[in-house]
């Protein structure tokens, strides 16, 4: 924002501690706010000349500073008083200048004091720094005089010769050990400004006033908006890397997909479970055709094998085909075990079959087969486990995904037959209400009484 009349001022007075991070264009670019701003007497007016707001985002470059301080110090003598501060970024109005409202927590009360009751000011949020970057050497330039080097102490006995161009600087430090907060130094690096101010107004002398950075206090990269993600995104941990599904490949490409979090196999109560996931297994033995798929896999290292027995069946009720997992075989050794899971396990078969949890107890998608005694030892658990073996059509990606959780689970149906009911009894009630009648005859008692016949 920049302005060069009296009311806009007062505006940017309050707007500077509000700076808000403009979303740079390029690539990475460090940059340093400019502040300027001139006190004029009642016997010496002068104005800064006014400047056309900066689009969002904009990046102030060294040669426009350049020629903007030109036309402003083109004519006449002027006297530049340079607050030049270790380290500055816009960062540090935004986290210390006292945001939202909160002027009694601000660090640069002074500054925004003397913005506010300045004729005129100049605000740049963002100003391309390089290392060769020397905003004073860049003043001496343009108003043909070296700086002095000065102090309150100093400031206070000097000087200043209102007929001749003055350059006065005063340095001042930025947060490097650990003995006070930034915030501590800003506030007195405040005060100094502040009494630097009135040591010049208490002189009658008008001056122009800059306060800006030799170098940037923080130095963030930022990327073109191009290589951006546009949008709203959320914040979450970082995902961690997802195995490739297992495939086999049949004559005409891939025609079986399994995929699973975790192949969990107990053999015996107090043993430990045993996860085939984590190893790459070997597919000897399996094939598919039109409607029969047979899957194997055998660990190595855990010398079990375990086969996935798919079949595809057209059903005229549903006028579609759909595919079962028929059977699971797991060998381990000269053991072995076998469970029925065409009861629970079924998708069209064009889908994949998807669950979060298959096992063979608690509520189980595999039932034991009643001739092998090992099967209602052993446990299964198979965890966001997906399997397809027909309908892949040489992809290499599951189809969309039949999900064993129905839609109406019993909670929900629970809650709509409670609600139904609730419902049922109020349009009874609501029924019976309409039902009462009120009478239509009443006692006068200026008139006869009712009689009612008690026979006919």
């Amino acid at each position: 924002e920049m302005a060069g009349s009296r009311s806009s001022t007062r505006l940017m007075g309050a707007y500077i501690l509000f700076f808000v991070p403009f979303l740079a264009l390029g690539t990475a670019t460090s940059q340093v706010p400019f502040l300027m701003w001139s006190i004029s007497l009642f016997f010496f007016m002068f104005s800064l000349p006014p400047l056309a707001s900066p689009a969002a985002g904009h990046i102030t470059s060294y040669e426009q500073l350049s020629a903007y301080l030109t036309s402003a110090f083109s004519s006449g003598s002027h006297t530049v008083l340079l607050f030049l501060q270790d380290k500055l970024s816009k960062d540090d109005f935004t986290v210390f200048g006292g945001a939202f409202g909160n002027k009694q927590d601000s660090a640069f009360k002074n500054l925004e004091a003397a913005i506010q009751s300045s004729s005129s000011s100049v605000t740049l949020p963002a100003l391309e720094w390089t290392g060769s970057f020397d905003v004073a050497a860049l003043l001496q330039e343009k108003l043909g005089v070296s700086p002095l080097l000065v102090d309150a102490d100093t400031l206070s006995h000097l000087n200043i010769k209102t007929s001749v161009s003055n350059l006065l600087l005063i340095n001042l430090p930025y947060c490097s050990s650990l003995q006070k907060s930034c915030k501590e130094v800003l506030h007195e690096n405040d005060e100094i400004i502040g009494n630097a101010l009135s040591l010049m107004k208490a002189k009658k002398v008008p001056y122009t006033a800059i306060y800006t950075g030799l170098r940037p206090s923080r130095v963030i990269s930022e990327l073109p908006v191009s290589d951006q993600s546009v949008g709203r995104t959320l914040l979450q941990a970082a995902v961690p890397d997802v195995k490739p599904p297992i495939i086999f490949n049949g004559s005409g490409g891939p025609c079986i997909m399994l995929w699973a979090q975790n192949l969990s196999v107990k053999l015996s109560e107090n043993s430990p479970w045993i996860n085939l996931a984590e190893e790459t297994p070997t597919l000897p033995g399996s094939f598919c055709d039109g409607s029969f798929s047979f899957f194997s896999m055998v660990t190595v290292l855990l010398l079990l094998i375990s086969s996935f027995v798919l079949r595809q069946r057209f059903y005229s009720v549903s006028a579609r085909n759909w595919s079962t997992l028929d059977t699971v075989e797991l060998k381990y050794r000269n053991l072995s075990a076998s469970y029925i899971a065409n009861r629970g396990i079924y998708t069209p078969a064009e889908y994949s079959f998807h669950c979060q949890s298959v096992t063979n107890f608690g509520d189980a998608l595999l039932f034991p087969n009643i001739t092998d005694q090992n099967s209602s030892e052993w446990r299964l658990n198979f965890i966001d486990f997906q399997i397809q073996g027909f309908g892949l059509s040489n992809s290499t990606d599951f189809s969309y995904a039949s999900d064993c959780a129905s839609f109406f689970t019993p909670a929900i149906w629970m809650g709509l037959l409670t609600v139904l009911l609730m419902l049922l009894i109020l349009v009874y009630g609501l029924h019976m209400i309409m039902q009462v009648n009120t009478m239509d005859r009443f006692d006068d008692p200026k008139g006869p009484t009712i009689s009612v016949p008690q026979t006919e």
